[in-house]
């Protein structure tokens, strides 16, 4: 299963599990896109560098059909198509949560539409379930894989009302925004 070759990026895992249509895998957390350096001579690392947070991923089979999370940085994105980016296709769903652009754009990246969007506060899960026009009816009696499908299912078809940008052209735009955190200090 595709899972299974994105598991040695997992970090600060919520959940892997099947979901109820054979062939189907979630996963929730957080994937390691830069990783930290060897930190002594039995190979052990240090804390990763960065990472994608807030994690989305579903997959068919050996097919990526949804990618969704929080990038810190743009400037993140090669380090995370070089782990991730053999998997996108005309058929996966990617909605990148990105604290330092100032705009949202979308950008046709080995066949799939992927959608860059600023986020400097919330949860992705939230904004993707608001993106997608969902309700909490629609996830009435579903486990944590099947509310995934669900979500995928809603962007079968979905058209972005965002520019089209490449991430080249994109990178030149960014700016010192940083991700907002409240509650307990």
């Amino acid at each position: 299963m595709l899972l299974d070759s994105y598991e040695p990026y997992f970090f600060n895992s919520n959940f892997r599990e099947a979901a109820s249509a054979a062939g189907w895998e979630a996963y929730r957390g957080e994937l390691v896109v830069v990783e930290g350096e060897v930190a002594d001579d039995q190979g052990r690392r240090k804390p990763p560098v960065a990472l994608f947070k807030q994690a989305i991923v579903l997959g068919q089979g050996d097919e990526l059909k949804l990618l969704a999370g929080s990038l810190e940085e743009l400037q993140h994105w090669p380090s995370l198509m070089e782990k991730f980016g053999a998997g996108l296709n005309a058929g996966t769903v990617a909605v990148m949560f990105t604290v330092n652009i100032p705009k949202p754009f979308v950008s046709v990246i080995n066949g799939a539409t992927v959608a860059f969007i600023p986020l400097t506060e919330g949860l992705c899960w939230n904004e993707l379930i608001d993106l997608a026009a969902l309700e909490k009816s629609d996830f009435k009696g579903q486990g944590a894989a099947d509310k995934i499908v669900t979500v995928f299912n809603a962007f079968k078809g979905f058209k972005y009302k965002y520019p089209d940008l490449s991430v080249d052209e994109a990178l030149k735009t960014t700016n010192n925004a940083k991700r907002e955190t409240h509650g307990a200090v």
